[in-house]
């Protein structure tokens, strides 16, 4: 039920500081991080890494034994924006990539 004619002021929350892991660094690149997974075979990986980023059978076969020994490997570097746009491309072929600031 509404009250007519008292009037209350907006609240204010507090916000607590954002965690280090939130902070953003503007001098670091991204990197797009691809992790193995137990589905697509490692030629198929070989041929994306070639396909998507332009790379050499001999470094994109590297990067696909990363991943698989590894279980990780950085493919591209740079702003956040293309990083966005290669974890998507990447997922849109069916392998599994995350982005984040590189350390």
């Amino acid at each position: 039920m509404r009250h007519h004619g008292a009037v209350t002021a907006p609240s204010v929350e507090q916000l607590e500081a954002p965690v280090a892991d939130d902070v953003v660094d503007a001098d670091r690149p991204w990197i797009t991080i691809v992790w193995n997974d137990p589905i697509n075979l490692m030629s198929y990986v070989t041929y994306v890494f070639q396909k998507l980023f332009g790379y050499s059978r001999a470094k994109a076969h590297k990067l696909m034994l990363d991943v698989h020994e590894k279980g990780r490997a950085v493919v591209s570097s740079g702003s956040r924006e293309q990083m966005e746009i290669d974890v998507a491309r990447l997922h849109a072929a069916g392998l599994w990539a995350t982005l984040q600031q590189d350390v």
